[in-house]
């Protein structure tokens, strides 16, 4: 090749490069915008370290995060930058400069308003298609979208835009997806959603739309998706959603929708998914209405009426829930292999269970066939369904044996056969079910001895065997279930004496009307998270250990009809204790008082010489007290590893005295409230201001409880906790980490807990104007928490017991870090990987075990009953949100439920009451899906003004 042509090809290559670097360069109008916008959000933002941004590092845009750009990064076609506390309105205006844009994702960010300049300036980007702003803090009316014409994808969920929705969106010619979803949006269902009918997604949950669907929503003939649920709306279905032919998903459910479920469904070839549960639809399921759905929920209505031949036994079907409705006749013989779950409890069924079916159900995980009046015996064919993890036959009629063939489900997790009638022995085969977390065989006809193999099943929570005819003595082998939390074995014929118990048992150990005798033993006071204890109505003799009064968690002791002698110790004032029917006990203390009506007799009838003896024990106390602290100032202190203050707050940061804190924890007169998962300790500081001491139980560096692997993350994650801010939610004014543990200082919380106040240290009832003033103040907490931008603040254990009061109209909700260093699914046997107390605990979490911000709703909605009601989580082994719902399903008139001591103050109370009650009942729904979401819930609330 000849050299000119050679140098000829050099240049050409030379300047096609050139071209083509020249060509890839952002035009400059877009590079101007990126920079102001990086200007914007340095300025705005509090710590650089969190920008998504360093114009240094990475001067071209197309490298940044969260920007992307054509192939040949000649210009910007997305911005995507959810959770990163974005607030600056200008921002949203500099943004539409950059008129290539195709998406803007600006999720989860603080944005109050959309400026007009973004309205009109990205209106006017001919290439946009996707716009994402859910999650902010957007109020007032729905801003116009007169221009954005093709725009495809609109999002402005999770805000808390308002008003009606008329002609705002009717200019979206280009419209598909449309999601409104958790706002406050009012008036009629809105049927101007984008002239060329274009749409396919519909999301309008979680809002206040009222009235009838609209039938116009039929001319959107494109429609795949359509979700009204939890909204005000009512009537019927409308008939012309036959036209719907591309129709996927229909969600109606948390609404007043009436009459039948249409018959037209059951033509809709397309449809997959129907839920309208928690309406009030009446009359009959009709015939073939799963020939295409794989998904029916019709819980919670008023279907009456045999069910269907024909409804189970579709190829396609996978979740059929017709629960909480006054279904009757027998259960249809024919189910389909797909079945995944399947739900007809607190129906009026009856007959036997077919038994054929199970035999090709290889996919059904969930069988809940309870309270209902199904007879028979329970079928061996159970044993085939090997994916089972809940089985619940409870509240029905059945008879005979239990049959072995139920050994073989090793996935099976929840295993519930209460109120029957069965009887037998429980066979051996049972304890071969290594998964089994929950069993209840209460209120049956089981004889025979407890199975000494029982130590099998490791994974056992909760054992409820109450109620039977078992006899013989508990097996030692018993103390080996080391994940065991509640042990109810009261009323059977169990004799003997009591050996070693399962060291982690918390919510109760119930042994009472049983045979069992001897002295009551002192290795029960190893017990130290049990709450509640029940001898009685037994054969106990001797004196009551004074090692039980020290429990820590206890709150009630039933000692009643032994023949028990001797003093009774003195307990604390938390706990009830009931010792009557033992005419050889002798109280001196006056402080031990049965019940509770008797402790409020007692107070009216100390006289004067009484108070007298008060003062002079008072004086004895304290020389004790005295004594004690001046024995133990040479008793080794915990030793401090790192402290550090974590509040901005002057005036805490010069009174938190870490030495004084310290001193305080190793004196156990200081304790204040102890839970399965902390103890709080009194700290008084040298200005005399008092603090809370925190100190997280068992913490073991080395144990898996701990997911963050080391010190320096588990720092990181109490610092960031620190951070937070927020008038409801008890966050660390300081830290200390000590060779085995970690101790958090908080304020003081003067009221203690709201347990305390609602059931045991006010005199009289919590009036109704403080109980709003708590059930809105926790549900800011819990919105602010799950609202947290970098990710949610997810509760372990939501009780009345974790929400402490500053004064009776200011809760704080604490046990915040605990998800951040406690991870449930891999936790030791000693947390037994159990999140939350004993009925507050959603039912789901039973075979999901996971913590989500559903089950924390769940919880919240247990609290939400306990102010309504003024009843504990449990009373008598009964949860109050199953309590609460029976009612409700049965019929009873929802102020039957209401604390009758507050309802009856007033017409206006009460019909607030009421509305909160309807709060509670949705928070408390069996289905995670159909529980709001905490913002709605604290609209909600406060809309029950």
């Amino acid at each position: 090749m000849a050299p000119a042509t050679k140098m000829g090809r050099f240049f050409f290559l030379c300047f096609f490069f050139f071209f083509h670097l020249v060509a890839s360069e952002l035009p400059a109008n877009q590079t101007a915008a990126m920079d102001k916008l990086y200007e914007i959000l340095k300025n705005n933002t509090p710590q650089s370290s969190s920008l998504p941004w360093d114009l240094t590092k990475h001067p071209n845009p197309c490298s940044w995060k969260g920007v992307a750009c054509s192939s040949d990064s000649s210009f910007i076609t997305r911005i995507s930058l959810p959770l990163f506390s974005i607030s600056a309105l200008d921002f949203l205006v500099v943004l539409c400069q950059i008129d290539t844009l195709e998406a803007i994702d600006l999720s989860n960010n603080h944005f109050s308003s959309i400026p007009d300049g973004f309205m009109s300036g990205c209106g006017r980007i001919r290439g946009l298609k996707r716009l994402n702003f859910s999650t902010n803090k957007l109020s007032g009316p729905l801003p116009a979208f007169r221009d954005f014409a093709a725009l495809e994808y609109l999002d402005l969920s999770h805000n808390s835009l308002s008003g009606a929705i008329g002609l705002q969106l009717d200019g979206l010619r280009s419209l598909k997806s449309l999601k409104l979803v958790y706002n406050q949006f009012n008036g009629s269902v809105p049927i101007h959603l984008g002239k060329s009918m274009a749409l396919q997604d519909l999301e309008l949950s979680v809002n206040l739309f009222e009235g009838k669907i609209p039938e116009e929503l039929a001319n959107y003939s494109n429609l795949t998706v359509v979700d009204l649920s939890a909204n005000r709306l009512s009537g019927s279905i409308p008939d012309r959603f036959r036209e719907l032919s591309k129709l996927e998903t229909l969600i109606l459910s948390s609404n007043d929708f009436s009459g039948g479920i249409p018959q037209f469904l059951s033509s809709v070839r397309t449809l997959s998914r129907f839920a309208a549960h928690q309406n009030q639809f009446a009359g009959g399921i009709p015939p073939g209405i799963t020939k295409y759905l794989s998904n029916l929920d019709l819980s919670y209505n008023k279907l009456n009426g045999p069910i269907p031949e024909d409804l189970l036994s579709q190829s396609n079907l996978r979740a059929l829930d017709l629960s909480y409705n006054s279904l009757e006749g027998s259960i249809p013989a024919n189910m389909a292999p797909s079945l995944v779950r399947l739900r007809l409890g607190n129906n009026l069924l009856s007959g036997k269970i077919p038994s054929s079916p199970f035999q090709s159900l290889q996919n059904l995980t969930y069988l809940e066939l309870e309270s209902n009046s199904l007879n028979g015996s329970i079928p061996s064919e159970l044993g085939f369904c090997k994916s089972l993890a809940l089985l619940n036959l409870a509240e029905n009629k059945l008879t005979g044996v239990l049959p072995i063939e139920l050994g073989n489900l090793q996935n099976l997790k929840e295993l519930k056969l209460q109120l029957n009638h069965l009887s037998g022995e429980i066979p051996d085969q049972f304890t071969r079910l290594q998964g089994l977390q929950k069993l209840n065989t209460s209120w049956n006809s089981f004889s025979g001895l407890i199975p000494h193999s029982i130590s099998r099943l490791h994974n056992l929570i909760n054992l409820d065997l109450r109620e039977n005819n078992l006899r013989g003595s508990i097996p030692d082998s018993i103390q080996q279930l080391s994940s065991l939390i509640e042990l109810q074995l009261g009323k059977n014929a169990l004799n003997g004496t009591i050996g070693e118990m399962p060291q982690n048992l918390q919510i109760a150990l119930n042994l009472s009307h049983n045979q069992f005798e001897g002295p009551i033993p002192e290795a029960l006071s190893k017990l130290s998270i049990l709450e509640v204890l029940d001898l009685s109505n037994n054969r106990f003799f001797g004196k009551i250990p004074s090692s039980l009064a020290v429990m820590g968690s206890l709150t009630e002791v039933v000692l009643s009809n032994n023949q028990l002698t001797g003093e009774i110790p003195k307990f604390p004032s938390r706990v009830d204790v009931e010792v009557s029917g033992n005419k050889g006990l002798r109280n001196t203390t006056k402080s031990n008082s049965p019940t509770a009506s008797q402790k409020k007799r007692n107070k009216v009838l100390i006289g004067v010489g009484v108070a007298v003896a008060a003062a002079v024990l008072a004086v004895g106390i304290a020389v004790m007290i005295a004594v004690s602290i001046s024995k133990r100032e040479d008793l080794p202190q915990p030793q401090v590893m790192q402290g550090n203050l974590l509040t901005a707050n002057g005036i805490h940061r010069s009174k938190i005295d870490f030495t004084k804190g310290i001193e305080a924890v190793t004196l156990p007169s200081n304790i204040i409230l102890k839970t399965k998962f902390s103890t709080y300790y009194k700290a008084v500081m040298p200005s005399g201001t008092s603090y809370f001491v925190k100190k997280l139980n068992w913490i073991n560096w080395n144990d898996k409880i701990f997911p963050l692997g080391n010190r320096e993350k588990l720092e990181e994650e109490i610092k960031a906790i620190g951070k937070l801010s927020n008038s409801n939610v008890m966050t660390p004014l300081a830290y200390l980490l000590t060779v085995d543990s970690v101790y958090l200082f908080y304020e003081f919380a003067q009221k203690g807990t709201l347990f305390d106040v609602l059931h045991g240290s006010l005199e009289d009832p919590l009036d109704w104007a403080s109980r709003y003033s708590i059930a809105i103040g926790v549900a800011q907490g819990l919105a602010f928490l799950h609202g947290c931008t970098s990710s949610p603040v997810l509760l372990l254990d939501l009780s009345s017991r974790s929400i402490l009061l500053k004064s009776l109209k200011e809760p704080q909700v604490g046990d915040i870090e605990l998800c951040k260093v406690i991870n449930p699914m891999n936790s030791t046997s000693r947390f037994s990987a159990v999140a939350g107390s004993v009925g507050y605990i959603p039912p789901e979490y039973a075979y999901t075990m996971r913590v989500t911000m559903a089950g924390n709703v769940y919880s919240f909605g247990v609290v939400l009953l306990e102010l309504l009601t003024g009843k504990p989580a449990v009373s008598q082994g009964i949860e109050l949100a199953k309590w609460v719902l029976t009612n409700s399903a049965d019929g009873e008139k929802p102020d039957k439920i209401l604390d009758s001591s507050v309802k009856r103050t007033s017409q206006a109370v009460r019909n607030q009451m009421l509305a909160v009650l309807k709060v509670a009942l949705a928070c408390v729904s069996t289905s995670p899906d159909a529980r709001p979401k905490t913002k709605s819930i604290l609209r909600m609330l406060l809309n029950a003004r």
